[in-house]
């Protein structure tokens, strides 16, 4: 019986043996770096390169539309209708220009500069009072002095023609000093593009 006795222990280390490599735990594995891309050789062709971004194309520019200058465009009896010219207005028996009458001057000089083919008729008014050759002879006055003050701006002289109506074409035919004060004037007429 001895030798069953020594079988036993030889199978009890054995287990042991088999039971501690069972119970360790099994290496980590390190990831692997992806294999080098291999050299283009003479035999196989280089791959194509990665394609160019093709840049956008700069912004058309956009051709400004010619504006359309109504005045140059339009007849002179369209013109006359309304104006762009401003009329000098005077005080009682006066031809003098007074600091209105002048800054309407200096936009009508600025405009007959702009437009240098026009020409103009520059008409003497007078108000209702007075006889009718006294109002003539003030109205020539004024519708000069009109054109001298334009001519001084710089507008060329033969541009500028005059005329005297006295009191026949009142622009308010009212008989008051309101009326009055508007038919005191030199108006312009635009006579020739």
């Amino acid at each position: 019986m001895l030798r069953l006795r020594r079988p036993l222990p030889i199978l009890f280390i054995a287990l042991l043996v088999i039971a501690g490599a069972c119970h360790k735990k099994p290496p980590i594995a390190k990831p692997v770096p992806p294999p080098p891309a291999p050299f283009p050789s003479a035999s196989q062709p280089a791959p194509p390169p990665a394609p160019t971004p093709v840049p956008e194309p700069p912004p058309v520019p956009v051709e400004p539309r010619p504006t359309v200058d109504p005045l140059a465009s339009s007849a002179i009896d369209e013109i006359n209708k309304n104006s762009p010219l401003k009329p000098a207005f005077f005080s009682l028996d006066s031809d003098e220009l007074d600091d209105k009458a002048r800054a309407a001057l200096n936009d009508d000089a600025q405009l007959l500069k702009k437009y240098s083919t026009w020409v103009v008729t520059i008409e003497g008014h007078a108000d209702e009072r007075g006889s009718a050759e006294y109002n003539l002879a003030l109205s020539e006055r004024r519708a000069l002095a009109a054109k001298s003050y334009l001519i001084s701006l710089g507008v060329v002289a033969d541009r500028l023609r005059t005329v005297s109506y006295g009191k026949e074409f009142p622009f308010d035919p009212g008989h008051d000093e309101t009326a009055w004060s508007k038919n005191r004037r030199a108006h312009f007429m635009l006579t020739a593009k």
